[in-house]
């Protein structure tokens, strides 16, 4: 409960706390957007490294090597934890934006946070909000923002880690019409970290691993067509390999 407690007076006081620092970065931000983005992923991730910290969690990072780091790029990630968001951010190498449920967006401080951070929310209900936000996606990946998305939009609850819900197709909209490479991100253990035992936040070890860019373009037509369920594919051959991964040794959490 302590590790509970501290996590939650981190993110709370981050979030009063830091209300001037958001002016500072809304005035730096009219001048130079690049250093004002620059900036503030500085800042968020030293809130979230704190977090993994407090955590008393471990990671083992499998295939950094894979992720292009000359252009932005789509992520795609399965989805287990609240921490799945902190663990991937914590290694992005440029801007990324996430993608979040429409409701974090009535959070206050959290949302403007979000918002610098080129995060955009979606509205799984509304087709036309929901478009919008994928148009805005990737008009961010046009401009060299990466975008991290988790497709099978919400968490899966009592279940395996290998059995994932299906992937949203709109999703992969995002690379098919920028042409951007998708980095496939398989998530092990990181339910394990707070979700199977509410509320308590106990240490975990999480195996992350990235897979090699998948460049649409260059697959037959049919892999295309479902791309989605290729992804997906891949994903979950990663899982399938590192689900009890207790012989690899361990690292810090924080990169």
């Amino acid at each position: 409960m302590i590790r509970f407690l501290l996590t939650c007076v981190v993110v709370i006081g981050f979030l009063i706390l830091s209300i001037p620092i958001l002016l500072v970065e809304w005035i730096i931000g009219r001048s130079s957007p690049k250093t004002r983005d620059t900036s503030s992923l500085k800042i968020v991730l030293a809130v979230f490294r704190l977090c993994i910290r407090i955590t008393g969690s471990t990671v083992t990072v499998i295939g950094e090597e894979n992720v292009p780091k000359d252009t932005a790029v789509l992520y795609i990630a399965n989805h287990r934890s609240f921490f799945d968001v902190l663990l991937t951010y914590v290694r992005v190498p440029r801007c990324t934006g996430y993608i979040a449920k429409y409701e974090m967006k009535h959070i206050p401080l959290l949302h403007a946070w979000m918002s610098l951070l080129h995060c955009l929310f979606l509205d799984r209900e509304d087709l036309r909000q929901g478009m919008e936000t994928i148009l805005a996606a990737i008009e961010d990946i046009r401009n060299g923002v990466s975008i991290c998305i988790f497709p099978e939009g919400t968490r899966p609850k009592d279940t395996s880690e290998l059995d994932m819900l299906p992937f949203h197709k709109g999703s992969f909209k995002i690379a098919t019409k920028t042409g951007c490479p998708i980095v496939p991100i398989a998530l092990c253990g990181t339910s394990q970290i707070f979700e199977d035992h509410l509320p308590m936040i106990r240490p975990a070890h999480v195996t992350l691993e990235y897979g090699r860019p998948i460049y649409p373009d260059t697959l037959t037509k049919e892999e295309k067509k479902d791309l989605e369920q290729y992804t997906q594919d891949v994903i979950l051959e990663m899982l399938k390999k590192n689900s009890s991964v207790s012989s690899i040794s361990d690292s810090p959490a924080d990169p």
